[in-house]
Formats: C-alpha cells, structure tokens, sequence
C-alpha cells in the first residue's frame, strides 16, 4: 500500500520537474498601431429602419394557406 503511494507521489515529483512552460507570443507585434490624427465618424443607425409592420389579416382556412406557400405557386 505504502510503496504503490510512494511510487504515485513520485511520479508526481518527477512530471512536475520535467514541465517546460512555453514562451508566450510577443505581442507587440500584433497590435495594430493606433494613430491619433485619423478618426472614424459614428453615426446612429437606427435599428427599425426599413421595418414594415405585418399584421395578422385575420383567420384563414390553413389549407389555402398551405397551398400559397408550396413551392409549386
């Protein structure tokens, strides 16, 4: 029992001191450069723009209404 605990922390020992950690990336590299002078105009979008109201017309037979959306009409 104890030598199946002792071989376990062990190995344990020994992965840890076999760890390597990876460089990071160098960042400053990828960053894009910032320049003050330009400047890009926002502007509101308003987000209903171009919404066009739909609705119900009233209750129709479903089976006129299956028959509108086929592919065949």
């Amino acid at each position: 029992m104890k030598s199946n605990i002792l071989a376990g922390a062990s190995a344990l020992a020994l992965g840890a001191c076999a760890y390597t950690p990876t460089p990071l990336p160098v960042t400053l590299a990828q960053t894009a450069p910032t320049d003050p002078t330009i400047v890009s105009k926002m502007t509101y979008g308003d987000p209903l723009a171009g919404y066009t109201y739909r609705g119900p017309t009233g209750p129709r037979d479903w089976r006129e209404v299956n028959q509108e959306q086929t592919e065949g009409n």
